[in-house]
């Protein structure tokens, strides 16, 4: 008859996982407790002086009107540029997904933008916008399009174009992952469907989203986090533009706070406050999702 482990197993088992278990712990546990207590405190971002004021930064917050508009724009820029992203990166995927002369340098193109640094991308977006002697106004009038430049970093437009640039830089990240779901699905299932005579929408509703919907589970979960907290791109995109307050997010906000006015914080309650709505979107989003993604 087979013996289980031992409870000398056991211990020895734990202690060859204790290093490893305290390190996730550690990089994991630690920041976020940190910046729970942080939150509660009183506190310059540099001299250690503290004072702790329990929740008055969350009730200061709750008053906050540039809070609730960082709040909204994070909003906007998260929803748009992840339904801009899957839109784009599923279309590509289904076309390079076929075969055509010139596939491989087609998908060599395509994924470049995911691969140039952020600030090269925004500076080169930015000279491309510039309504002074950008190559977008420059095309347009050319062509009689407009008649004068349009102010594409300006208060009415830069939210627009910051969406742009993200969706330009991140499809790809869509167009890879689902491109590789695409290729492992059998070609008989599409040349059985042709046979019954289903038209492209069909084989697209009844073969491929099927097989395609747990990666975009993952997918749509990934770039929701992504996008919420992104900083680098909308920081650069804003910065040096007088309408860079229109595209105020909430990891900006928190950014500012903690070094432009030295509210250390109130910037950790912000981070909190994030952290918050990205774990009940993330638990509401598996509660709603996850049996039709068959994942789990």
């Amino acid at each position: 008859m087979r013996q289980g482990p031992t409870v000398t197993h056991q211990v020895t088992g734990l202690l060859t996982i204790a290093p490893g278990l305290l390190l996730i712990l550690a990089l994991t546990i630690y920041p976020v407790g940190y910046s729970l207590w942080l939150s509660l405190l009183d506190k310059h971002s540099f001299f250690p002086e503290q004072r702790f004021i329990g929740l008055d930064n969350y009730v200061y917050l709750w008053s906050d009107p540039e809070f609730w508009t960082s709040l909204w724009y994070g909003v906007v820029y998260s929803v748009w540029t992840i339904s801009l992203q899957i839109l784009l990166g599923v279309a590509a995927a289904l076309l390079l997904n076929e075969s055509f002369r010139g596939r491989n340098l087609a998908r060599g193109i395509v994924l470049f933008p995911y691969m140039i640094p952020t600030i090269v991308a925004v500076i080169l977006w930015k000279w491309l916008l510039n309504d002074t002697y950008g190559l977008v106004n420059y095309a347009l009038i050319t062509s009689g399009l407009i008649r004068d430049p349009i102010s594409w970093l300006g208060a009415d437009l830069i939210m627009l174009s910051l969406i742009v640039v993200s969706v330009w830089q991140f499809f790809p990240f869509v167009l890879l992952a689902v491109l590789a779901r695409l290729q492992t699905i059998p070609s008989e299932l599409y040349e059985a469907a042709k046979v019954d005579g289903a038209s492209a929408v069909r084989r697209f509703v009844h073969i491929t989203l099927p097989h395609i919907k747990g990666i975009l589970f993952v997918v749509i979960l990934l770039r929701s986090i992504w996008m919420f907290t992104k900083f680098d791109t909308v920081w650069l995109m804003g910065e040096g533009a007088g309408a860079g307050r229109f595209i105020r997010t909430l990891p900006v906000y928190a950014y500012m706070r903690t070094l432009t006015y030295y509210q250390a914080g109130l910037g950790a309650a912000l981070a909190v406050v994030m952290f918050g709505i990205l774990m009940v979107s993330t638990i509401v989003y598996f509660r709603l999702f996850r049996r039709e993604a068959d994942i789990g």
